[in-house]
C-alpha cells in the first residue's frame, strides 16, 4: 500500500513539475538544437531531469530516515546532489570532459564508504582490490547511462525496467526500504516519461542521465553485495552490453571517446528503420526477458549455466535485431 500511494504521488509530481521546468527551458531558449549526430530532427528543451532529480532526492532522504536501508543512503543523496549540480552546469553552458569526469570520481569514491558492509567476491580478493574494481565499475555505469540516453523514451523505460528489478529482488529480501527507493525511481522517471515518449518534447540532460546512473550504480552494487550479483548483471544487460561493445569498437578504430556520435546499436536500428518507439519496445521486451532470468536465479533446480546461458542469448537477440536494422 505505501509503494503504490509513493508511485502515484511522486509520478504526479515529477509530470507535473517536469511540465513546469519545460515551459521555464523554452522560456530561455534552451534548446538542444539538432545536428549530423543527433538522433532528432527539431530543437527539443533539455534538461527535464532536473524536475525528476528535484522530486527523486527528497523522496530518497525521507526513506532513508524512515525506514531500513543498506549502507547509507544518506551520503549517496548527497553524493547525487553533487553530480546533479555539476550535470546541470554541463547542460547549461557545457563543461570540458575532464572536469565532469573528475567530480564523478569523487562522487563514487566517496559512495564506496556507503556500500553496505560486504564482499563481492566472498573474500576471494582482497577488499582494496575489490573496491578498486568497483570504484571503476560504477563509474563506467554512470557513465554508460548518459551514453545511452539517445533516443526518445529509451532511458526512461530502461529505468523503470531496472527498478522492477531491483525492487523484486529486495521484496523476496524483505528489504521496504529498498523497495520504496526502487519505487521513488520509477515513479520520478514514469512522470517525465510522459512527455519524453516519441516524439519527445523534452530531454533528460545531463542532470538526469548522469544522476540516474549513479544512484542506480549504487542499488545495483548493493544487491551484488547481498548475493545477488548475477542478477545485478543481468538486469541491465542490454545498456551494459551496447554502451560497452560501441565503446570497444571506436576505442579499437582510435576515435575520442568523448565525442558525440551516433553508433550506438540503438541509434543505428532507430534511424534504419525511422521509428525511436519501435526500438524502445523491442529493448522493453529484452528487459522481461532479462529479468524473467534474474528470478529464475532464486530457483535453485534451475541451472546457472542454462540461466547465463539464457541471458548471453537474449543479449545476442536484441543486438543482432538492431544490427539488422541498421
Amino acid at each position: 500500500m505505501i509503494a503504490t500511494i509513493e508511485f502515484i504521488a511522486l509520478c504526479a509530481a515529477s509530470f507535473f513539475l517536469t511540465r513546469a521546468v519545460r515551459r521555464e527551458l523554452l522560456r530561455r531558449d534552451l534548446l538542444d538544437v539538432p545536428n549530423h549526430r543527433s538522433s532528432h530532427t527539431v530543437p527539443v528543451p533539455r534538461g527535464g531531469g532536473l524536475a525528476v532529480i528535484a522530486v527523486l532526492l527528497p523522496a530518497w532522504a525521507v526513506i532513508s530516515l524512515l525506514f531500513p536501508v543498506p549502507g547509507h543512503a544518506l551520503a549517496i543523496v548527497a553524493g547525487a546532489v553533487a553530480v546533479a549540480v555539476l550535470s546541470l552546469m554541463d547542460d547549461l553552458k557545457g563543461l570540458g570532459a575532464g572536469r565532469r569526469l573528475l567530480i564523478q570520481a569523487v562522487a563514487v569514491g566517496a559512495g564506496l564508504f556507503a556500500l553496505p558492509e560486504g564482499s563481492l567476491t566472498n573474500g576471494w580478493l582482497p577488499l582494496v582490490v575489490e573496491r578498486i574494481l568497483v570504484f571503476f565499475a560504477w563509474l563506467w555505469f554512470v557513465n554508460l547511462y548518459n551514453f545511452m540516453d539517445g533516443i526518445d523514451g529509451i532511458t526512461g523505460t530502461q529505468t523503470i525496467f531496472l527498478c522492477l528489478g531491483l525492487g523484486v529482488f529486495a521484496a523476496v529480501a524483505d528489504q521496504q526500504g529498498t523497495v520504496l527507493l526502487s519505487v521513488a525511481v520509477a515513479a520520478s522517471v514514469a512522470g517525465f516519461l510522459v512527455l519524453n515518449w516519441h516524439p519527445a518534447k523534452i530531454f533528460l540532460g545531463d542532470v538526469g542521465s548522469v544522476t540516474l546512473g549513479y544512484l542506480l550504480g549504487w542499488l545495483l552494487l548493493s544487491l551484488a553485495i547481498g548475493g545477488d550479483w548475477a542478477a545485478a548483471l543481468i538486469i541491465p544487460a542490454y545498456y551494459l552490453a551496447d554502451a560497452t561493445i560501441t565503446l570497444a569498437s571506436r576505442a579499437l578504430r582510435g576515435e575520442k571517446l568523448a565525442q558525440a556520435h551516433r553508433e550506438h546499436f540503438y541509434q543505428k536500428a532507430a534511424k534504419g528503420i525511422g521509428s525511436h518507439a519501435k526500438v524502445v519496445g523491442v529493448i522493453a521486451v529484452g528487459n522481461a526477458a532479462f529479468l524473467a532470468i534474474a528470478v529464475g536465479l532464486t530457483q535453485r533446480p534451475v541451472s546457472a549455466l542454462i540461466l547465463a546461458a539464457a541471458a548471453l542469448s537474449a543479449t545476442l537477440a536484441v543486438l543482432v535485431w538492431m544490427a539488422r536494422r541498421a
